[in-house]
């Protein structure tokens, strides 16, 4: 890595930060974008149980772990992020987005789409939530990590903060434990957070194979949602995984894997 000048505009000092998995096949290699305060490294297990049929490329988003921390944090950005790997990568790629990641795919293949084949938009859809995750960040904030020898400790106090145990550990994968610091840059999340929950209008459609693929128990992909995702996503496809909620790649991974692959071997 070093200073990429994007041929989509603008400079960077550097490409997203990847974890690749596998060799080069004649498939195209597999793209995955995490959630919001996710990495790469939590798509470990999925994507080299996929890397044995073609190379996956997991990133880390800007201004999440090892990716650059830009004041900027609005899905145009991170959609020409992912343009930029792809190009880098064979200029062809199967794209898998989660949450924030399933926002920032859409727009890629809205405003790239000849750099897509296939997309997976994991548990969200193209619309403004109400909700905030604005929590998590203040839960964050107020770590005294001083206090923090071991990931353990953060997990103690965030458990007091009243997160919920699956996301202790989640969140503590983004912890510089020795540096004292969080992987994450909260400020401008906080800041972005009104982008980050939103979608951005644009007068595109993409017509290649999606699967918007839900967690059952989820509440982000509605049936009134559909008749947009169709406007925006002609060829769209449904698929719920039973029993899942929002972070249903964590919560059922060899169900996810399976549905992934059946849709992209397809």
């Amino acid at each position: 890595m070093g200073l990429v000048v994007s041929i989509y505009g603008g400079y960077h000092t550097f490409m997203l930060n990847t974890i690749i998995h596998g060799e080069p096949t004649a498939k195209p290699p597999l793209l995955i974008a995490h959630g919001l305060y996710g990495s790469a490294r939590n798509w470990g297990v999925i994507a080299r149980r996929l890397a044995d049929e073609r190379q996956v490329v997991a990133v880390d988003m800007r201004n999440h772990a090892y990716s650059m921390w830009t004041d900027q944090h609005k899905y145009s950005d991170l959609a020409n992020d992912l343009a930029e790997v792809i190009a880098r990568f064979g200029g062809k790629a199967d794209v898998v987005g989660h949450s924030m990641g399933g926002k920032a795919a859409m727009v890629l293949a809205l405003q790239h789409g000849d750099l897509l084949r296939k997309l997976v938009v994991a548990d969200i859809a193209p619309v403004t939530y109400s909700h905030s995750q604005i929590q998590f960040i203040e839960a964050m904030r107020a770590v005294d990590l001083t206090k923090v020898e071991r990931r353990s400790d953060a997990s103690e106090q965030l458990a007091e903060l009243g997160v919920e145990k699956a996301l202790q550990s989640f969140f503590t994968q983004s912890l510089d434990v020795q540096g004292q610091r969080w992987l994450l840059n909260l400020d401008v999340l906080a800041t972005e957070m009104p982008k980050i929950m939103g979608f951005p209008q644009l007068d595109a459609s993409w017509d290649g194979p999606t699967l918007f693929l839900s967690g059952g128990d989820s509440d982000y992909v509605l049936p009134e949602h559909r008749e947009l995702i169709r406007t925006l996503f002609p060829a769209a496809k449904f698929a719920k995984i039973p029993g899942a909620g929002h972070w249903l790649h964590a919560e059922k991974p060899r169900e996810f894997e399976a549905a992934v692959r059946a849709f992209l071997n397809a």
